[in-house]
Parts: C-alpha cells; sequence; structure tokens
C-alpha cells in the first residue's frame, strides 16, 4: 500500500510540471540608470566637490515636451549619482535631457522593448545612448561616469 501511494504521489508531481498554463509568475523589473557627473580633467565627483548642487537637477524629456521626469539622487560616503528607474516598465523610447542650474550635461536616449517569453516579463533595450558629453560605463557598478569640462 505505501508504495502504492509513493508512485501515485510520484506521478502527480510528473504530470502537474508539465502543464504550461501554471508557470506561475515570473518578473524581472527593468535596470535602472545611474550617472557620475565629474570634472573631465581632475576625475572629481562635481556634487562631492560642491561645483554643482544636486537641489539644481532637472530632468526632462525631448520628446514628450519637455515633460519633468522623476528621479533620484543617491548621495552616499562622498559617492553622489543621479539615479533614473522609469525606464523599460514598457516598450518606450525616451530621450531625456540632463541638466544642473543653466548647464546642459547631457542628453540620454533609450529604446526598450518589454517582453513576455516562457512566461517571464523583462526589458530588452534595444539602444542605449549618452549624448553630448564624453562618458565611461563603468561595468562593475554599471554606472555612466559622465565628463564635464
Amino acid at each position: 500500500m505505501r508504495i502504492l501511494k509513493l508512485k501515485l504521489v510520484l506521478f502527480l508531481i510528473i504530470f502537474q510540471s508539465c502543464n504550461d498554463d501554471n508557470c506561475g509568475v515570473c518578473f524581472t523589473p527593468p535596470q535602472g540608470f545611474s550617472f557620475e557627473i565629474v570634472d573631465k580633467t581632475s576625475g572629481e565627483n562635481l556634487f562631492t566637490n560642491g561645483t554643482f548642487n544636486s537641489n539644481e537637477i532637472t530632468i526632462t524629456d525631448n520628446l514628450n515636451n519637455d515633460e519633468p521626469i522623476d528621479f533620484s539622487f543617491i548621495s552616499e560616503n562622498d559617492i553622489n549619482i543621479i539615479h533614473i528607474n522609469s525606464i523599460g516598465w514598457e516598450t518606450e523610447t525616451v530621450n531625456f535631457k540632463i541638466r544642473v542650474a543653466d548647464n546642459h550635461i547631457f542628453d540620454f536616449y533609450v529604446d526598450a522593448e518589454r517582453k513576455i517569453e516562457d512566461c517571464c516579463s523583462y526589458t530588452d533595450y534595444n539602444e542605449i545612448m549618452v549624448l553630448n558629453s564624453e562618458f565611461e560605463l563603468n561595468t562593475e557598478s554599471g554606472t555612466y561616469v559622465i565628463f564635464t569640462e
């Protein structure tokens, strides 16, 4: 009797796992984008050294009547970065203008496509560009280092 119950349980487990209609919830949020603004010559972070004030940052959408974009400013251990977490939640193309006070620092263009495959949703980035500024992507941290003069 015990072996029969064990076979029945195994049988149910095997055939239950073959049901593709009930694959559970699988969600991968889009990546956020982080930017560090540094002096091109010295490599100093311009918020850390007091050249820029984080209260004067504005980010607007060039493709949507310069609508303001939500962002966060992370100031921790003298590492001051701008973080945008609103891109890629849906299929979209964005072209943001990042300014500090009266200084146009750079433009950020992203073509993002939200996909569902094998029951999992994720964002595929077709194109990511930093425009109107020299930059370097720090592959360890994922932060774009933007060089200004």
